[in-house]
């Protein structure tokens, strides 16, 4: 499955968000892809606020993982930006992640594409041609 969408503002970023929260079945992994600035965190924050989560999500770049209790579900964020390996992210327990009933989403996946899961929702953000337009592109394999 691939679809692209077109957002113009983070309200729409985040409205896209909470549609796509219907396909993360309790354990789900949602893989980040796009450069600083592509709007990774402002989807994180729609699919927050859709989950129910009511503390500040912000990107956990310097302490690489940051975990929100939504209404039904955790919302557990990595940003692997500042990662060695994936032998770091073994280490700090992402496979009892995975195994979780929580839904996982991942920054910069790509730094330990070896250990995200085949099944993951790999979601692609690129700028747009104005200032506040995303081009949001889902693949689920």
């Amino acid at each position: 499955m691939r679809e692209t969408f077109i957002t113009r503002s983070p309200g729409e970023t985040w409205q896209l968000a909470a549609t796509l929260l219907p396909r993360l079945a309790g354990g789900a992994v949602v893989a980040l892809h796009g450069d600083l600035g592509a709007g990774k965190t402002t989807l994180i924050q729609g699919l927050a606020f859709a989950m129910g989560v009511t503390t500040p999500v912000t990107s956990p770049t310097f302490a690489l993982l940051a975990e929100h209790q939504g209404a039904s579900q955790r919302l557990i964020h990595l940003d692997l930006y500042r990662l060695a390996s994936s032998d770091e992210l073994l280490d700090i327990g992402f496979l009892d992640y995975l195994a979780s009933p929580n839904i996982v989403v991942v920054e910069w996946p790509e730094r330990a594409a070896d250990v995200i899961p085949t099944n993951a929702l790999h979601l692609f953000l690129e700028p747009g041609d104005e200032s506040e337009t995303r081009r949001i592109t889902v693949v689920q394999h």
